[in-house]
C-alpha cells in the first residue's frame, strides 16, 4: 500500500470514527459492535505499524465474512455505515492477499 493509500484509508477511517452509531440493528448489534471494533483494531494497527501480523490477518478475514453473514439483515438505514466498515476492512485486507 501506497504512502497515499494508507493515507484515503486513514480519511475514510476518520470520517467512520466520527459518525454516530446507527440505531435499529435488533438482535445482531452486540454482534455488530464486536465487528465494528476489531476491524477498527486492525485497521489503527495497520495506520501505526504499516503492517499485519498473520493472527489480524485471520481475524480481518473472519470478520468480514461475518459482516457479510449479518449485512443482507440490515435495515437500509444502516447500511452506509458497515458498507463503509467493509469497505475499510476489504481495502486493508487486499494489501495482504
Amino acid at each position: 500500500m501506497t504512502d497515499s493509500d494508507r493515507e484515503k484509508l486513514d480519511e475514510i477511517w476518520q470520517v467512520h470514527q466520527s459518525t454516530d452509531w446507527p440505531d435499529g440493528l435488533g438482535s445482531d448489534e452486540g454482534q455488530l459492535m464486536t465487528l465494528d471494533t476489531v476491524i477498527g483494531g486492525c485497521l489503527t494497527y495497520y495506520l501505526e505499524e504499516h503492517h499485519l501480523d498473520e493472527a489480524r490477518i485471520e481475524i480481518l478475514r473472519d470478520c468480514l465474512e461475518e459482516l457479510e453473514y449479518i449485512f443482507p439483515d440490515l435495515a437500509e438505514g444502516t447500511c452506509e455505515y458497515f458498507r463503509r466498515l467493509r469497505f475499510l476492512g476489504v481495502t486493508l485486507l487486499q494489501d495482504f492477499s
